[in-house]
């Protein structure tokens, strides 16, 4: 490991040999970030106003911006997410954008590394978002002090292990957008001395290559760690993996045990969130479900809820979390579900963990989440599920309707009548934001059944990629055949016009279609990739639907002002 550098002094000059980032096979340096640094601090400072926006697919380049946004004495806004109602709430609050996002800055071509000074770390702060897992995502605000103390003290536990036969790359399968990977692929390498692969990986055909090119760190998260396709040739990984994190919310312990056998590497879980930052640590192989909190971590319960208190918050107050946990005689606790889903039905409260586990006991759903939605002035649970082997097999013969009482029926063991969920969507997988979790407004989505739920991969100023989860329930299917959906190529048309004006400044008029070729069936359930390219001199977009099964349908998309 390089030596350590404190945050406050992290884009000053003085180590340009060591290595920051690996970009397309180049290492870029230290030496290369400070210049890259100067370049945004003067961008930022050309800003009037204190709050700006950083939206980066890349890895090093948000990097550079969030320091050269600090230099400059902003405060740094990270939304988690560019989708349209994101960008509705964040674009009123922020004096300049930068990254992905509408009408962002660029930086100069060039900067003076030598005028940067060391940073107040109690002045410096950003704004970085909740998940949104149980609502709106809310901003929580973090001084470089707070971010400073906690990745000294995931080195102090973790740095060893890292560093013990050699450099290692760090590899991401989640975003820097979120305080988990903001702090494990920025923060922590930068103060560290480690590279960090700007890329984040999106499939695990790209995961299974780079884990086999070297020496390596996987910083991922349960969604993805559930889905390691054991077909695939993991031997490289076997050999060079160093370490697995995983954050975000809880690694169910059969993923664990598959990625220990797998790759060697028992994952190494991170509790905490947005508000307290990392509280404690396991690894399932040695701790089983005990948590060993993290140095300089406090905690104790109040009526059995976690109370912590650590430099990682914002005071030196006690924050109660919405956990309820166990006291082991070693100084270690368990986590026993949390306190904050109890909704009330009908004047009844309903514990949604427990209705969650209540569906997947009986043994036709594997995983099920449970959320309130408005019916009417009132409050109606649904549910997003995915069935087990068993639960399709019965859902293809009983059809929806009878399969969906059945799970009431088997509710009713354990919950009233009147709060039993009124409707139900069936799913290969839980949507997910880059974070790796499943908000409410993912969830949400499935039940507007015009557009399928839809997870922005890239958006940018010409080109965009979302995955769309098609689902049976679509209402463009009913009827589009009865007993064999497929979804039909004017829908498709029409999703590739409407997520593109979600992306793209077209003009307010479709003129026609061109070049189209409809290659392959849409058959649901498929999860499918939707990319665009907006060609802004021929008023054109070009899009093209694919999956794992190949390219289904392609074509061009021409429009024209309302005055032409």
């Amino acid at each position: 490991m390089a030596d350590w550098i404190p945050l406050a002094r992290v884009a000053l000059p003085g180590a340009s040999n060591r290595p920051v980032a690996l970009r397309g096979g180049v290492v870029l340096d230290h030496g290369r970030f400070a210049a890259d640094v100067a370049r945004w601090r003067e961008a930022f400072s050309r800003v009037g106003g204190e709050k700006v926006a950083l939206h980066f697919a890349d890895s090093y380049d948000f990097g550079c911006a969030l320091f050269g946004a600090w230099h400059a004495g902003k405060v740094p806004v990270l939304p988690g997410d560019a989708q349209p109602d994101t960008l509705e709430r964040l674009l009123p609050q922020v004096a300049a954008c930068a990254g992905e996002l509408p009408g962002a800055i660029v930086p100069p071509a060039t900067g003076r590394p030598g005028d940067l000074q060391e940073l107040d770390p109690h002045a410096a702060r950003l704004l970085i978002y909740t998940s949104g897992s149980s609502g709106k995502p809310l901003a929580i605000p973090k001084r470089l002090a707070q971010l400073d103390a906690e990745v000294r003290h995931q080195e102090a536990v973790f740095g060893a292990r890292l560093d013990a036969e050699g450099p290692v790359v760090i590899h991401a399968t989640v975003s820097h957008q979120h305080i988990y990977g903001l702090l494990f692929l920025t923060i922590w390498p930068l103060a560290a001395g480690r590279c960090v692969s700007a890329e984040k990986l999106e499939y695990p055909e790209q995961l299974a290559a780079r884990l086999a090119q070297g020496s390596c760190v996987l910083v991922s998260s349960p969604a993805h760690l559930r889905r390691i396709p054991e077909s695939l040739d993991w031997s490289g990984a076997r050999s060079h993996l160093r370490a697995v994190f995983s954050s975000g919310g809880p690694l169910p312990p059969e993923s664990s045990q598959g990625a220990h056998e797998l790759w060697g590497q028992s994952p190494i879980e991170v509790y905490g969130s947005s508000e307290t930052g990392g509280v404690a640590w396991r690894q399932r192989a040695y701790d089983g479900d005990a948590w060993t909190p993290l140095p300089g971590v406090h905690w104790r319960l109040e009526e059995g809820t976690l109370h912590v208190r650590s430099a990682h918050l914002e005071n030196d107050d006690w924050w109660e979390t919405s956990d309820v946990a166990k006291a082991l005689p070693d100084g270690r606790f368990v986590l026993k579900g949390r306190v904050d889903r109890i909704v009330k039905v009908e004047e009844k409260r309903v514990s949604l963990p427990a209705m969650e586990k209540a569906l997947q006991a009986g043994g036709l759903i594997a995983e099920a989440k449970v959320l309130p939605l408005e019916d009417r002035g009132a409050t109606r649970l649904a549910v997003v599920a995915v069935p087990t082997s068993a639960g399709w097999d019965a859902l293809r013969t009983q059809g929806k309707r009878e399969f969906n009482e059945q799970l009431r029926s088997d509710l009713l063991r354990g919950f009233e009548r009147v709060v039993l969920p009124r409707r139900f969507r069936f799913v290969r997988e839980l949507p997910v934001n880059t974070q790796g979790k499943s908000t409410e407004a993912l969830l949400s989505a499935l039940f507007q059944p015009d557009l399928p739920s839809v997870q922005w991969r890239v958006q940018g100023p010409q080109a965009a990629v979302a995955t769309l989860d098609i689902v049976p329930q679509l209402r463009v299917l009913d009827g589009h055949f009865p007993g064999a959906p497929v979804l039909p190529g004017v829908a498709q048309l029409h999703w590739a016009a409407v997520l593109g004006r979600q992306s793209f400044p077209l003009p307010g008029r479709f003129v026609r279609a061109e070049q189209l070729k409809f290659q392959m069936p849409i058959v649901p359930p498929l999860q499918l990739d939707l990319s665009l390219e907006w060609d802004a001199q021929r008023q054109c977009m070009n899009f093209s639907y694919t999956s794992a099964l190949g390219t289904h349908s392609c074509g061009r998309l021409v429009f024209r002002p309302d005055d032409v």
